[in-house]
């Protein structure tokens, strides 16, 4: 028989807290070949993010790609790597902190949030043990992915229900699967777009650059090319932009099957042949910053632009904890937390 996780200092008539657990895709624990390994290993694993049959992927996984590819990604992460540590955790707890203290500003209930990553620490199970320790009855699920895809929001889904599968009690859990077009979203973005091209000149085109994902996972039904046009093209309006000032494209494809189009790294050299001198790009699908967007985006692709002929490739940061983005996080978990009972 299965053993199931005793419920954490249970008393009768204890008080509920209503738990709120933010999940990111997550990082390497340092800028190393063997870190970055263990990463990759847990990443490249799961049947979500590569849907092969599992025979024919891992003698890939462990004969090629992990013998290959941690050494290199190591050399991109030392890049961008803090003294504080990487880029996606630190933005990320400081995210998740500055949203727990408007909650407690705002909110009658009694909310406990936690931090989690799909991959590596903190997990998935651990952030909710330490929720179920503070009481949490009641289970808010937010995956910092604006636009849905298998291979990311439901990643999280598997990971939490895997966990509540061996609770004993479980608690009654919600799930937001996106937030591509919420208004508070698209204006959180527009104003950030508004204030760094006010900071820098601005450039004469705006490049939105999504992570890139196979082709067929739009062709088997995943709305996530759907999502991020529709999060593009409000985001255009918002900034009224002509059809002829932005474009849109994918980036960080790997491997030699077809990922999603227009390409990132192929797009902004044809930009910059076309004539455009100062190009601005902004990438609407990452809630924080990390290796995609500091070192792929804002070194590689600048680049990219240079060699082919354009001046300057100045790169838009995320949202990250701006009190834009903590305010519409926080309306947005009050919004899927409204109907709960509080304490």
């Amino acid at each position: 028989m299965p053993t199931y996780q005793s419920t954490p200092e249970f008393e009768h008539g204890s008080t509920d807290s209503t738990g709120v657990l933010l999940v990111n895709l997550g990082t390497p624990d340092a800028p190393t070949s063997a870190a970055v390994r263990r990463f990759l290993g847990q990443f490249l694993a799961d049947p979500r993010v590569v849907e092969y049959p599992r025979l024919v992927w891992w003698p890939i996984l462990n004969g090629i790609v992990l013998r290959i590819r941690p050494s290199r990604s190591a050399k991109a992460y030392r890049k961008i790597w803090t003294d504080a540590g990487s880029p996606l955790m630190v933005h990320s707890r400081e995210l998740a902190e500055r949203v727990r203290r408007r909650l407690e500003d705002g909110a009658p209930a009694r909310f406990a949030v936690e931090l989690a990553m799909t991959y590596g620490s903190p997990s998935i199970p651990d952030a909710i043990d330490r929720l179920r320790e503070a009481g949490a009855r009641r289970l808010l699920v937010l995956p910092l992915y604006p636009q849905y895809s298998g291979t990311t929001t439901a990643s999280v889904f598997d990971a939490v229900s895997g966990k509540l599968q061996r609770v004993r009690w479980v608690p009654e859990t919600r799930f937001i699967n996106q937030y591509h077009d919420e208004p508070g979203y698209i204006g959180a973005l527009a104003a950030s777009i508004r204030e760094h091209r006010g900071r820098s000149g601005g450039g004469s085109h705006l490049l939105l650059s999504f992570h890139g994902v196979p082709q067929y996972t739009l062709d088997k039904g995943d709305p996530y090319y759907c999502q991020c046009r529709k999060t593009a093209r409000l985001l255009a309006e918002a900034l009224g932009l002509g059809d002829d000032d932005w474009t849109m494209s994918f980036q960080s494809r790997v491997g030699r099957e077809q990922w999603l189009q227009p390409y990132t790294d192929e797009t902004v050299r044809e930009l910059a042949r076309r004539g455009v001198k100062r190009l601005d790009v902004a990438c609407p699908g990452f809630s924080t910053d990390c290796l995609e967007t500091l070192e792929e985006i804002a070194m590689q692709n600048a680049g990219f632009f240079t060699e082919a002929g354009g001046e300057a490739l100045s790169y838009v940061p995320a949202l990250n904890a701006r009190d834009d983005h903590v305010g519409f996080l926080a309306a947005l978990i009050e919004r899927h937390t409204a109907g709960w009972a509080t304490p």
